[in-house]
């Protein structure tokens, strides 16, 4: 009866503690504010980023950035936090009909990463450039 009861008193605390932050709303509110915002992001995750080319989803959730030389960073909402990839050869676009406005549907190559739907302008340029990040790469 013990363990019983402290595996509900356990998980009344976790409730009362979910019910709480709903309360307070927190996590909510959390955006991309513009591109000097996604551009800070897309810089933690490869130091010296520098973006030539900034869409923000409409949501705020997520971010697509694109330097001169064609890499492409992803940046997501991840719970209350950000997390960003730079797509490479195991990534790939397409675009998807949602309700008579194409969106696009990004997978980045990583399982745990998951594939991210966003609503951008200009989305066919986006699977362009995407895609063609998936040819190798030839140097002289």
């Amino acid at each position: 009866m013990g363990f019983f009861a402290q595996f509900l008193a356990s998980l009344a605390a976790i409730l009362v503690l979910a019910w709480v932050s709903h309360w307070m709303e927190l996590g909510r509110g959390i955006r991309i504010r513009d591109a000097a915002h996604a551009q800070a992001l897309a810089d933690e995750v490869v130091c010296g980023f520098a973006a030539e080319e900034t869409v923000i989803d409409e949501t705020g959730k997520a971010a697509l950035l694109r330097d001169r030389n064609g890499r492409i960073v992803l940046i997501k909402l991840h719970g209350a936090q950000f997390s960003g990839r730079l797509l490479g050869p195991g990534s790939g676009a397409l675009l998807r009909n949602d309700g008579g406005r194409p969106k696009l549907e990004i997978n980045p190559g990583e399982r745990l990463f998951g594939t991210q739907i966003i609503d951008i302008e200009r989305p066919e340029d986006w699977v362009h450039w995407i895609n063609a990040a998936k040819a190798p790469h030839h140097y002289a």
